[in-house]
């Protein structure tokens, strides 16, 4: 099962930015998906954005598109998430999670749900954005 952990939350003032580190092991030959999560206070879990190991397909909620950028350093089996022009409505926890993909499978919202149901999770981050 692959492990991971998220790393390089704190505190940024609106239109700073922050980036996130979501360190992980054990992947196996087979194709991933590593995506971000995010709960904010009082809030459900939102599924921010995703991408495929293989061939660094992105895929990236509304809110955060032009914004949010998401890639994968696959020799280090660390994935990034930058985000720029933060908001304090971006203040939550956020969570990396991890799933095995078919690499011909667009990497589009069914890879948000995929790892909701069948992820391995890391735990979070927090991320808070003063006003």
């Amino acid at each position: 099962e692959v492990q991971l952990q998220a790393s390089g939350g704190g505190l940024v003032q609106a239109g700073g930015s922050l980036s996130l580190s979501c360190a992980a092991s054990g992947f196996t030959d087979d194709d991933y998906a590593i995506g971000w999560f995010r709960t904010a206070p009082g809030k459900e879990r939102e599924g921010v954005s995703c991408i495929r190991r293989s061939d660094f397909s992105t895929y990236y909620t509304d809110s955060v598109k032009g914004r949010f950028t998401m890639s994968s350093d696959n020799a280090k089996n660390t994935i990034y998430l930058q985000m720029n022009s933060l908001k304090p409505e971006d203040t939550a926890v956020y969570y990396c999670a991890a799933v095995i993909v078919i690499s011909s499978v667009p990497i589009d919202r069914g890879c948000i749900v995929a790892l909701e149901g069948f992820g391995s999770w890391g735990q979070g981050t927090l991320v808070t954005v003063s006003s």
